[in-house]
C-alpha cells in the first residue's frame, strides 16, 4: 500500500493484466461459441476475437500475449467441445473424474495454438499497428496447426462460424474456411483499430470504410454461381434409425435393429437410399446371407440403390484388418469407400497409448485406414464424394473427390455425443464443405442431424434429432470447380503471408 492507503502501482498493474489479459480473453473465448451452430450468431466470434487482439496489442511481453491466447483458447474449447466428456464418460464408460480430467487436458492442449499465435504477434510486432496486421495471419496459422498436428482437430474453426449467413461466407469458395478465418480475424483487428482511443477521425473513417468494403465484397461474392447443374435432380432417402449407442452392439437387440433398417429401406421412396455410419451392428460378412440378398432383390425390383455404412473385415494381409466403410448395394458392379482419416483414441490408438483401453470401452477401436486416393461412389446415376463421421471437417481432403464427385455425402453416428453441441456443430462443418465446393451435401446420421444442404451451404431440409425417420430430398448433381477446389488453401496462405510480412516489416522499420 502507498502512504495514502492506495494499492501499490505494481498491484494495480498486476490486477489490470489479470483482468484484461486473462479473464477478459477467457470470457470472450467462451462467448465465441455462440457464433457456431445451433446459435449461428456469426458477429459474436469477430467481437470476441477483437478482445483477444486488444490484449495482444497491449501486451508488454510475448509471454504475456501467449497467456492471453491460452486463456482465450481455454474458454473457447471448454465451452465448445465439452461434449468430449459425454463421449468418454457416458458412452466410453470412463470414470467421471478421469473423463473430466481428460477433457480438460485435451482442451488445454488445443489452447496451445492461440497461445503460440499470441507469442508470434508480440515477438514480431514492434508497435500496435504491426501487431494488428500480424494478428489475423498468426491466428489463422494457429488454427491450421490445430487442424494438422497429430492427425488434426479442425473443429469450430473461426471461418466455419461465418457459414452460411455472414457476408464473409462469400469468400469460402475462393479461400476455403481457413481463408474466411483470416478475413474474420482481419475484421476483428479493424474493430480494435476503429475503437482505439487515440485514433483521429480521418483514420477511423478509413478503417470503417475498409471494414465495410470487406463485408461488401463478401456479399457480392455470395451471388456468384461457381458451379453448374449436371442434370436432373436425384431423389435421395436419408435414414435416421435413432439407435441408442448403449443398445447398438448388444446381441439381444441386433436382430431388431437389422429388421427395422430393412423395413425403412423397403419403405423409402427414392432412387438412392442412404444408411448412417456403421448402421448395422455386425461385420458385413457376418450379416445373414438372406438379409443382404433380400435387400439386393428389393433394389433390383424397385430400381433403388442402397448406400450402406458398415464395418468390413479383410484377412488378405498379414493380419485381420477392420475398415469403417460405405458400400453400395444394387447398381452395376461393386462400389465402396473405406474411411481414411481415423479418429484418435476412437478408431485407432497411437503407439504407446494402448493403456487407454483399460479405461475406455469403445467397440472396434483399432481400425485400418483406407487408401488415400479413392473414387466417388456412383449411385442413381450420380457420383458421391464420401466422408465418414468427422472426415468432412477436412476441406482439403474433401476436394480430393473433385471434379468427379457431383454431390458430397456424409454418414455419421453422432450417438456417441448425446444431446450436446457436437451434432449441430458438425452440421455447420458440412455446410462449409458444401459452400467451399459448390456441391450439395447430404448427411445420414444415426441420431442426428440428418439433413440436405444445397451448394450455397443452406439447409434445405432436416430431421429432428433423436427421432427415427426418413428424409427424402431432391438433390441436384453439380459440375465445375470453385477456386478453392482447384487450389486448396494456397490463396489463404498467400494472403496470410502478405499480412505477416507487412507486420514484420514495420518491426524492422
Amino acid at each position: 500500500m502507498t502512504p495514502g492507503g492506495r494499492p501499490a502501482p505494481a498491484r494495480l498493474a498486476a490486477a489490470r493484466i489479470l483482468a484484461l489479459g486473462i479473464v477478459a480473453p477467457a470470457l470472450a473465448g467462451a462467448l465465441a461459441v455462440l457464433g457456431f451452430a445451433p446459435f449461428y450468431a456469426w458477429p459474436v466470434p469477430i467481437v470476441s476475437l477483437a478482445f483477444l487482439f486488444a490484449a495482444w496489442e497491449r501486451s508488454v511481453t510475448a509471454r504475456q500475449a501467449a497467456l492471453s491466447g491460452y486463456a482465450f483458447g481455454l474458454g473457447f474449447f471448454l465451452a465448445g467441445v465439452s461434449w468430449v466428456y459425454v463421449s468418454l464418460h457416458v458412452y466410453g464408460e470412463m470414470p467421471a473424474v478421469l473423463a473430466a480430467a481428460a477433457t480438460f487436458v485435451f482442451c488445454a492442449f488445443l489452447s496451445l495454438a492461440p497461445a503460440l499465435s499470441g507469442w508470434l504477434v508480440v515477438r514480431f510486432g514492434r508497435d500496435a499497428n504491426a501487431r494488428l496486421a500480424l494478428a489475423p495471419a498468426a491466428f489463422m496459422a494457429g488454427e491450421w496447426l490445430r487442424g494438422w498436428i497429430f492427425t488434426g482437430f479442425p473443429w469450430n474453426t473461426l471461418g466455419t462460424s461465418q457459414v452460411p449467413s455472414s457476408p464473409l461466407a462469400g469468400f469460402a469458395p475462393l479461400l476455403g474456411v481457413y481463408g474466411v478465418s483470416l478475413l474474420a480475424a482481419a475484421a476483428a483487428a479493424l474493430l480494435v483499430a476503429l475503437f482505439r482511443g487515440h485514433a483521429p477521425p480521418r483514420t477511423r473513417l478509413a478503417i470503417a470504410a475498409g471494414a465495410a468494403a470487406l463485408f461488401l465484397a463478401g456479399a457480392i461474392l455470395r451471388q456468384v454461381e461457381w458451379t453448374m447443374s449436371a442434370g436432373a435432380p436425384v431423389s435421395v432417402a436419408l435414414l435416421q434409425g435413432n439407435v441408442p449407442q448403449q443398445l447398438k452392439w448388444r446381441d439381444e437387440t441386433r436382430i431388431a435393429i437389422l429388421e427395422e433398417y430393412r423395413r425403412m429401406i423397403f419403405a423409402a421412396n427414392a432412387k438412392v437410399v442412404v444408411l448412417p455410419e456403421t448402421a448395422l451392428p455386425a461385420f458385413l460378412d457376418q450379416l445373414p446371407p438372406d438379409y443382404v440378398e433380400s435387400i439386393l432383390d428389393h433394389a433390383r425390383a424397385t430400381g433403388k440403390e442402397v448406400v450402406l455404412g458398415t464395418v468390413e473385415r479383410d484377412a488378405s494381409g498379414p493380419g485381420e484388418a477392420y475398415y469403417n466403410s460405405v458400400i453400395r448395394l444394387g447398381g452395376q458392379g461393386p462400389a465402396s469407400y473405406r474411411k481414411r482419416h481415423l479418429v484418435v483414441f476412437g478408431e485407432f490408438i497411437p503407439i504407446g497409448f494402448n493403456w487407454v483401453y483399460a479405461f475406455l470401452k469403445i467397440p472396434l477401436g483399432d481400425m485400418a485406414r483406407g487408401a488415400k486416393d479413392q473414387a466417388p461412389i456412383e449411385a442413381g446415376g450420380t457420383r458421391f464424394g464420401v466422408a465418414i463421421c468427422y472426415e468432412d471437417l477436412f476441406g482439403e481432403e474433401m476436394i480430393d473427390f473433385l471434379p468427379a464427385a457431383q454431390v458430397l455425402l456424409n454418414v455419421s453416428n453422432m450417438a456417441w455425443f448425446g444431446d450436446s453441441l457436437a451434432p449441430e456443430q458438425q452440421l455447420q462443418a458440412s455446410q462449409a464443405r458444401a459452400l467451399e465446393t459448390g456441391r450439395w451435401m447430404v448427411r445420414a446420421t444415426n441420431t442426428g442431424v440428418t439433413a440436405a444442404i444445397d451448394e450455397r451451404g443452406r439447409i434445405v431440409a432436416r430431421l429432428r434429432a433423436f427421432t427415427q425417420g426418413t428424409l427424402v430430398a431432391s438433390v441436384t448433381p453439380r459440375n465445375g470447380m470453385t477456386p478453392y477446389a482447384r487450389c486448396g488453401n494456397v490463396a489463404a496462405w498467400i494472403l496470410a503471408a502478405a499480412l505477416f510480412a507487412y507486420g514484420a516489416r514495420r518491426r524492422r522499420g
